[in-house]
């Protein structure tokens, strides 16, 4: 399930790059060099107007609310993994105790 998830995930990631690249639709690519369309100087973002400024508070708070839920997803499922192994682990000594005290018929409850 997990290399299903992680998969799917790298894809999207992927292929998010191939998109961020394209020309928005209906319009052509522009020569390097050349300013977009309406486009002749550089703006300052102060001085656009409030309709096409993109403040950067919200982006940054929910691109750090990702990175944590991915560490605390990771962290969540190496601490199932470790209870597994535990847990495997008590099965394999009550086994491999039980096995030891049968075959050499020595009882090691009484020192003597």
């Amino acid at each position: 399930m997990t290399n299903r998830l992680f998969t799917v995930v790298g894809l999207v990631l992927l292929s998010a790059q191939v998109f961020a690249f394209q020309a928005p639709s209906g319009q052509t690519p522009t020569p390097a060099g050349q300013a977009p369309p309406g486009q002749s100087e550089f703006v300052p973002v102060d001085q656009l107007p409030p309709s096409e400024q993109l403040p950067a508070a919200p982006l940054l708070v929910a691109a750090y609310a990702f990175a944590w839920l991915a560490v605390f997803f990771y962290v969540w499922t190496v601490w199932r993994r470790l209870n597994k192994v535990e847990a495997d682990m008590r099965v394999f000594e009550r086994r491999h105790g039980q096995g030891r005290e049968g075959a050499s018929g020595v009882n090691r409850t009484n020192p003597r």
